[in-house]
């Protein structure tokens, strides 16, 4: 007879067998009755407690409470009804192609870039975007990948992260870049933040031609540590260095600048530099990248950080978003980046590879003691970007901004000739300018009839800057042809 041992003793096989019947079935009843037991109890979780949204009536009356709200409803007041309560205009039933071809008709109601000639730019911009980056980023290799954190099954994230890196090193001159950020603004308020923990200093001084809503959120991210935040006027449509002069003293954390300027015009960064440095601040540089093509990077003219969009690398103009920040440093400021970074290193049998480096840096180790609260990067769009550039190419880049360059100058040449209008500034400018109308014409009003005609305008200055009444920001791109400006001047010539 077949004997089976366990430790010491031996056991026949037919009892082992009966035993292990027996076993199973004791964990079965066992097991029925713990799963009765407990999907009574996960249904009363569900139906009381947790339903979805982890917030209980009672958690939701003492936040309100505490803003001082009466309800839920009251918070969305200033929210217009019309956006509140909608309901879908598409009935049941429909097919794939009826709901489809529904779909598309109520899309064609936007005003776009595609269906209108757009001159508006003031932070997101039309560019022309090849096909093979549509092609190459919808790769599912690429469109459905995560977090790499495994550097084992992620080398082809974590080298497009690398060569990114490698990129806007390279495009703007600084030693060391980032896997990415949120966006532009985010980017300029992490730079910010990084300057007053290096410095220990609580006053930040920035431009005032620094774009309005990267200023907005400058302010919402430094205003829980209770840092100063000084704005230079811009008389001139250019940052005033003799104020900055002023201003600018031993608790000053960084100087913040943004070239080409949010009125376009292409500032000092050379002089700035040197009076931030004078009194030993940081020198904190927000970019546009298609103008690098052209102007002088950041690293060149000693700035500590570069930050900026790279929505104009590759990536659309999605209604406003997602977009993508970028974020540059010298080598000394390595460790104090917020953010991912991958680096480059050998595997286990000597080939090239690469890794998420420096981890330690980062809130998913630190926790409160992370350099910053970011835990992500915008990878699809990071690797949007990574394929435009190396499509260009470093002559590619430089010819696209002499395009800008001569295109917007092109148009600022014959919107001079109008009696209609006046330039809002006298500065060099890269791809956009600030227009003014004369007499009693109003801007609305010729955005309202140039968009009649199929023309999206430029945007209004005094929503941002109420001293510049009745001026527009106007943005000509490489996408815009001749005949386009033409017919540009051609309506305006009517008005």
């Amino acid at each position: 007879m077949t004997h089976f041992t366990c430790g010491m003793k031996s056991m026949p096989a037919d009892k082992l067998f009966f035993l292990l019947i027996v076993l199973l079935f004791i964990v079965s009843i066992l097991t029925l009755l713990t799963s009765k037991l407990f999907t009574g109890y996960r249904f009363h979780l569900n139906r009381s407690v947790m339903d979805y949204i982890p917030n209980t009536e009672c958690d939701k009356r003492k936040m309100l409470k505490e803003m001082g709200m009466s309800s839920f409803e009251a918070l969305l007041e200033n929210i217009p009804p019309t956006f509140r309560k909608f309901s879908s205009v598409l009935p049941s039933g429909l097919s794939e192609p009826e709901v489809l071809r529904d779909l598309r008709s109520l899309s064609e109601k936007n005003t776009s870039a595609g269906t209108c000639i757009s001159f508006l730019g003031a932070g997101a911009y039309e560019h022309y975007i090849p096909s093979l980056v549509d092609h190459l980023a919808s790769r599912s290799e690429f469109f459905t990948c995560y977090t790499p954190y495994q550097p084992e099954v992620s080398q082809g994230t974590l080298q497009v992260i690398y060569e990114f890196q490698t990129l806007m090193c390279e495009l703007t001159g600084m030693d060391v870049a980032n896997s990415s950020m949120y966006d532009g603004s985010t980017a300029l308020a992490e730079a910010a933040l990084l300057s007053t923990r290096l410095k220990e200093k609580n006053k930040i001084v920035c431009s005032r031609a620094i774009h309005p809503e990267y200023r907005h959120v400058l302010r919402t991210y430094l205003k829980g540590l209770h840092t100063e935040i000084v704005e230079i006027d811009t008389p001139e449509g250019i940052t005033d260095v003799n104020q900055l002069e002023k201003v600018i003293g031993d608790t000053t954390a960084a100087v913040l600048v943004q070239n080409p300027n949010f009125y376009g015009c292409i500032e000092d960064m050379e002089t700035i530099s040197d009076v931030a440095h004078r009194h030993d601040a940081l020198f904190l540089a927000c970019v546009n990248p298609i103008s690098l093509g052209i102007l002088k990077p950041p690293g060149e003219y000693n700035a500590d950080i570069a930050v900026g969009e790279a929505q104009v690398l590759g990536n659309y103009l999605n209604y406003g978003g997602p977009y993508l920040g970028f974020f540059a440093v010298k080598k000394e400021l390595l460790r104090k980046m917020p953010g991912r970074i991958a680096g480059e290193t050998i595997d286990s049998l000597g080939k090239r590879c690469f890794v998420l480096t420096l981890q330690a840096r980062e809130q998913h180790i630190r926790r409160e003691k992370a350099t910053s609260n970011i835990c992500t990067n915008q990878a699809l769009l990071a690797l949007r970007a990574c394929i435009y550039l190396c499509a260009l190419g470093k002559k590619g880049i430089a010819e696209l901004s002499r395009l800008n360059l001569q295109k917007s100058h092109y148009a600022y040449d014959k919107l001079c000739t109008l009696d209609i209008l006046e330039p809002t500034f006298q500065q060099p400018f890269f791809h956009e300018f600030g227009m003014k109308a004369k007499g009693n014409l109003r801007i609305q009003k010729i955005n309202e009839r140039l968009l009649k005609k199929g023309i999206i305008g430029g945007l209004k200055l005094s929503a941002f800057y109420p001293d510049l009444a009745n001026s527009m920001l106007l943005c000509v791109t490489e996408t815009k042809t001749k005949e386009s400006i033409d017919r540009l001047v051609a309506e305006l010539t009517q008005m």
